[in-house]
């Protein structure tokens, strides 16, 4: 991995991926698409070590959304396995780096064994700081809005909080991410231009970055390449050039 052209002083405070091209690369292989995700699983923990010895905050993984359950039930049942198998053999290296797991999404749809295993990593590594690994699971950007209005709707009838003082610091309170920074960088892998009902609200001034590695083939190096381009772009938040320099 080489870092000698990153700038440790201008690393984003929060990098978001969606994780695509894990079926495509193994059908590109002749293979099943099980194994396409279980390889997927290799470059998790190859970002997941990368980003932390970068000395990156907060990483959000976009691990299987809401329209992911309309997938064949063999694959969806494949993938809840691996997320168990992952977070029992995974959680010697969070603690041993430090790592605090979280997760978003509407967690109460996971199977039972999955929500148990993911609650009991969560609470074990609570109190580590080195960074937050996010899981996005059974996540939907519009679906987390939608109850974010629920809540905010019902502290209003019961006047909790007054419409007229409903803010962006309001909204951010009501959404699963309430503890987590705006997002800094997207990434997508696997040459698609979208983004697929992910963090809406949170990447309103991210950075895009779109490479066509499929997942399985995305390396450490690849996460410093795209860090190298965010720090290209000047960010300016609305504001000219000149006001920022």
């Amino acid at each position: 991995m080489d870092t000698s052209k990153i700038n440790t002083k201008k690393l984003p405070k929060h990098i978001a991926i969606i994780m695509d091209g894990n079926g495509r690369w193994a059908k590109q292989k002749g293979l099943i698409r099980a194994i396409g995700h279980e390889n997927g699983t290799k470059s998790v923990r190859e970002t997941v070590e990368a980003a932390t010895e970068l000395g990156i905050k907060n990483l959000t993984l976009y691990a299987f959304s809401t329209e992911n359950w309309n997938r064949p039930k063999l694959e969806v049942d494949t993938l809840m396995k691996l997320l168990v198998s992952s977070l029992k053999k995974e959680i010697k290296t969070l603690q041993d780096n430090n790592i605090k797991l979280n997760a978003i999404g509407d967690l109460q749809s996971l199977p039972k064994k999955v929500y148990k295993e993911l609650i009991e990593v969560i609470g074990k590594t609570e109190t580590n700081t080195q960074m937050t690994l996010t899981l996005a699971l059974s996540y939907g950007s519009r679906a987390e809005m939608v109850n974010a209005i629920k809540e905010i709707s019902v502290k209003v009838k019961n006047n909790i909080i007054s419409a007229e003082n409903i803010d962006e610091s309001i909204i951010n309170e009501h959404l699963y991410t309430q503890n987590l920074p705006d997002v800094d960088l997207l990434i997508r892998t696997s040459g698609e231009q979208r983004i697929s009902n992910f963090l809406l609200w949170q990447i309103a001034y991210a950075e895009l970055y779109f490479t066509n590695s499929l997942w399985p083939d995305f390396t450490k190096q690849h996460l410093c390449d795209a860090i190298i381009e965010y720090q290209k772009r000047e960010r300016r938040f609305g504001k000219t050039s000149e006001q920022i320099s």
